[in-house]
């Protein structure tokens, strides 16, 4: 595993931005026989290749969306109640979902690139970049948007593409 350059990282996606896209749009039409299967073991060479740790892109650029029961929870643990939470650090986005006010995020220590509540982090942080976590046609319009920030997305599509791009029509 390796850590993340992100001179390299933003360079090769200037490159392959537009394929990839493009590739994500035609495989979630038309998904190439297998990628479901293949997802879960090419996700295995992706984590064996990316160090999240050194790149936190996700928690320095994007925020998540919390649910109630992260409301809750995250809430409780610093003895308030979900709405003086809510009132403190998050906010309504266009599509009316609570999302972070501040970008990087609150709870990310910059020094370590670590959640400062990782055992009881958002859902959504927990799940994330979701490689492999449900069909390819009901996620590849997530990976659309995440090959922009995240590295291990990167990795992902561009194994996808090797793999099966010459299948896609």
């Amino acid at each position: 595993m390796q850590a993340v350059n992100f001179r390299s990282f933003a360079r090769k996606l200037s490159i392959h931005r537009k394929a990839f896209r493009s590739f994500l749009n035609k495989s979630e039409k038309n998904p190439p026989r297998g990628i479901d299967k293949i997802t879960p073991l090419i996700e295995k060479e992706v984590w064996a290749e990316v160090d999240c740790l050194s790149c936190a892109n996700c928690c320095k650029k994007m925020t998540p969306t919390f649910t109630k029961q992260d409301l809750k929870r995250i809430s409780a643990h610093f003895n308030q109640t979900p709405d003086e939470f809510r009132k403190q650090w998050l906010q309504k986005d266009k599509n009316k979902d609570l999302v972070n006010k501040n970008q990087p995020c609150q709870f990310l220590n910059l020094k370590d690139n670590k959640c400062s509540i990782y055992a009881i982090r958002p859902v959504d942080c927990s799940g994330f970049p979701h490689l492999s976590k449900k069909k390819w046609t009901e996620y590849a319009y997530i990976h659309k948007q995440n090959i922009d920030y995240c590295p291990a997305t990167y990795k992902l599509v561009e194994k996808m593409v090797e793999r099966f791009g010459d299948s896609i029509k």
